[in-house]
């Protein structure tokens, strides 16, 4: 079981933007660095950035594990490309939070398809989506995290009817925007909304109208209902989304784990999801995701990790 080395942040302290990684080859060092100062961190990446580092990788086989004959089986060549690449980016990416060589990590995956951590990453959480190009990663050493991306330009309201997934206050404040902002309000909305239902598990099945969001005096997304949810509480919460490479926007949702006295750290309960679906690898529909995984180090020296 992982020690939790972060330093507790503020309750009220703001998702920070995702960090990009041009490659297997990080920089994983602002990933640890991040990870040490909050416990958590955003990564993205493109898929195109890892394919050559991927397909070349004498351990590919290893590397990809229970996933392998899936890989295999995947007929698109692009489709296989991508599962394999996204895998890869999820483990490097569990690897540099635990600070462990990534050859010691197995995935597995929960009952709604998201992936989690074999290996001495029990209290590690992990969250994975991608969309197009980009694939984003949520790890997290002190509660549950879920990520969302979806292209910035998606009408939302085109593909789902706004009344079947906002509440009456977030009809109302959008009845009040001009046409013009409209859009841009409800993918705001979409996308927070699965980035929390990943991290409780279960996806859209959750009952979207059941909660809403709204922004605080500083302009920063704040949770509307949902109580009665495990582990909802006043401060529990961070919510935030990013424009990413001028064509998507990323979501993150993180639920801080509460604090137990040390004798008590054994016990920890990571927050188990709720069973969902079975694995589903969507195509370009709303809320596209693919379980993921790598870092290109062999571990840590020093509390820092080495190229």
């Amino acid at each position: 079981m992982v020690a939790d080395r972060s330093r507790p942040e503020p309750l009220d302290a703001p998702l920070d933007a995702p960090l990009h990684l041009a490659g297997p080859e990080g920089p994983w060092e602002e990933v640890g660095d991040r990870l040490d100062d909050t416990g958590r961190a955003v990564i993205c990446t493109t898929w195109g950035q890892w394919l050559a580092a991927v397909l070349l990788d004498p351990a590919l086989r290893p590397l990809l594990g229970r996933d392998w004959p899936r890989y295999r089986q995947t007929a698109a060549a692009a489709g296989r490309m991508r599962f394999a690449v996204s895998r890869f980016v999820v483990k490097h990416s569990a690897a540099a939070a635990l600070d462990v060589p990534v050859d010691t990590l197995e995935l597995g995956y929960e009952p709604d398809g998201q992936p989690l951590v074999r290996g001495g990453g029990e209290d590690l959480e992990v969250s994975l989506a991608h969309t197009g190009e980009l694939i984003v990663v949520g790890v997290s050493r002190t509660g549950a995290i879920g990520v969302d991306v979806q292209p910035a330009d998606r009408d939302v309201a085109a593909e789902v009817p706004a009344g079947r997934w906002c509440t009456a206050a977030e009809r109302a404040a959008l009845a009040a925007l001009p046409e013009s902002e409209r859009r841009a309000r409800l993918l705001w909305l979409w996308t927070l909304k699965e980035a929390r239902a990943r991290a409780l598990g279960g996806g859209p099945r959750r009952g979207f109208a059941t909660f809403g969001f709204d922004r605080d005096e500083r302009g920063r997304a704040v949770l509307v209902g949902g109580r009665g949810e495990e582990g909802d509480a006043a401060g529990a919460w961070a919510f935030a989304t990013h424009p990413v490479l001028e064509r998507y926007l990323v979501g993150a949702a993180h639920r801080r784990r509460p604090a137990l006295p040390a004798a008590g750290k054994a016990q920890v309960d990571t927050g188990s999801r709720s069973a969902a679906a079975p694995l589903e690898e969507r195509g370009t529909g709303l809320g596209d995701h693919l379980p993921f995984v790598r870092p290109v180090t062999s571990g840590w020296g020093e509390g820092r990790r080495t190229p």
